[in-house]
């Protein structure tokens, strides 16, 4: 707490906040998937031990609904051997031991998924469980649409970047033009990627997820995005191509959300690495199961086993008994060249999956150069680092009420100029926090319909409008 800037944070108390809706309505339903999702996997568990762990462990997580919904006192996390569990506990205590109804939201979210990891953690049989693995899956499966498209316009651009720039008679200048309009095509695919993040839609039809996937989508949304930096980005990566041509150039993504979301990342990086804007691509996933939907490492074997064979991955029928169309000789033909594409690109070392216990501590990343200096040192490494999604933009500001006209540069602090660190935050608004906007461009948004008028900021709560935001700490 005492690296944090003294700009309050948001609170599960305030009713004009999008933490008091989670709190109050979010949490609970989360909760109760996760409590129906180890009943669905007890229920074929054979072992007797097993099942018996696995009854006690539901029981827990309906405890744990229980003191959300009756505002009892957040108790201290129990030690189950892996990381940050005494910081949690000092914050808890510094923070006066606070209610669940009454707190800062970023804090009580986080304790939430981390105390959810320790019922496992501290178990015989269920390490490692993921009580959001089939949800994520099932997700996937529905947006077969948009991953058939964009497998098939991966192809045409790896093979069009293999060619090389000026042998198809285009100038240099021309074909660098078509990079910079690729790469914010490439962007934007990852930024409208987040509108399946599942903790937010958690009732979706098969039908819903692909109206919100896909190229029309995209181009439907393009005007929804407040801040565009994209070009900035592109500039420093481009710079770098010609002036470090023969030395590693690396970029990171900091990742948000798993399955269609992590797809579309990987998309990006093959699309990166195949265009010569990297030389590696590093991934930072989250080492326990966080927010539902967020990556952890099991996370790209689940995905990866799923396009290696594609045809039985979206054929077979899903939890309604919903049979679906094969695919075309073609459509597997184009899946089977992405995974071979990226299972090439790992072997060669030039994907590379790094978590860190960090992702998954309680607070913003302005601590991050004190609580973690090896990972702010290693990141300064980077080209660029890609901050994907709503939480990333929210613990770079460290969940703040900012004004919304403060500098991006100026609410992430430590990581702004002069952080040796350079940042592209990608986010879709699904929190109160933002900053970077012009004079009035707030005040003409809540009055938008549904936008939330002189008492909320509801505009910033849907998905529906995003920033895209970009600070050159090596300048």
């Amino acid at each position: 707490m005492e690296f944090d800037p003294k700009t309050p944070q948001y609170l599960t108390s305030d009713k004009s906040s999008f933490g008091y809706v989670s709190a109050h309505e979010r949490w609970p339903v989360i909760l109760t998937g996760a409590i129906d999702d180890l009943h669905r996997t007890v229920g074929n568990v054979t072992d007797e031990e097993k099942a018996r762990e696995g009854k006690g462990i539901i029981g827990d997580l309906a405890k744990l609904k229980y003191e959300l919904q009756h505002n009892r006192q957040l108790t201290p996390l129990p030690d189950d051997g892996e990381p940050s569990i005494a910081e949690y506990n000092q914050e808890l205590e510094q923070r006066g031991n606070p209610s669940w109804l009454d707190v800062p939201w970023l804090f009580a979210e986080c304790y939430l998924y981390r105390r959810l990891s320790t019922l496992f953690a501290l178990s015989k049989h269920w390490k490692g469980y993921d009580v959001f693995s089939r949800q994520k899956m099932s997700t996937f499966k529905s947006s077969r649409p948009a991953v058939l498209e964009l497998a098939a316009r991966y192809k045409e651009l790896s093979l069009e970047a293999e060619k090389g720039k000026g042998v198809d008679g285009r100038t240099v200048e021309q074909a660098e033009q078509a990079d910079r309009i690729i790469f914010s095509e490439m962007c934007e695919i990852c930024l409208w990627g987040n509108a399946t993040d599942l903790s937010l839609l958690t009732s979706l039809t098969y039908e819903d997820i692909q109206k919100l996937q896909g190229a029309k989508a995209r181009k439907a949304a393009e005007d929804n995005i407040l801040i565009n930096d994209l070009d900035s980005a592109f500039d420093v990566l481009q710079k770098a191509q010609k002036e470090k041509k023969d030395e590693e150039r690396r970029v990171d993504i900091v990742l948000d959300n798993s399955g269609f979301e992590l797809f579309v990342d990987l998309i990006l990086a093959g699309y990166l690495l195949s265009a010569g804007l990297a030389t590696t691509v590093v991934l930072h996933p989250k080492l326990i199961p966080w927010f539902v939907s967020d990556v952890t490492p099991p996370d790209f074997t689940d995905l990866l086993n799923a396009l290696a064979d594609a045809q039985s991955f979206y054929t077979a029928p899903d939890e309604t008994g919903r049979k679906h169309e094969p695919l075309s000789e073609k459509e597997q033909n184009e899946v089977q060249f992405l995974f071979d594409h990226w299972s090439q690109l790992h072997q060669d070392g030039k994907l590379i999956i790094r978590p860190h216990p960090f992702w998954t501590t309680a607070g913003g990343y302005w601590r991050l150069p004190h609580v973690a200096p090896e990972l702010f040192d290693d990141l300064k490494q980077s080209e660029l680092v890609l901050l994907k999604g709503d939480l990333n933009y929210r613990k770079l500001t460290n969940d703040a009420a900012w004004d919304p006209t403060t500098p991006f540069t100026t609410a992430i602090g430590p990581l702004g100029p002069k952080s040796g660190v350079r940042i592209l935050a990608f986010r879709t608004c699904k929190a109160d926090t933002v900053v970077g906007l012009k004079p009035g461009e707030d005040e003409k948004l809540r009055e938008t319909p549904g936008g939330g008028g002189s008492e909320q900021r509801k505009w910033a709560w849907s998905g529906k409008w995003a920033v895209v935001s970009f600070c050159d700490g090596k300048a």
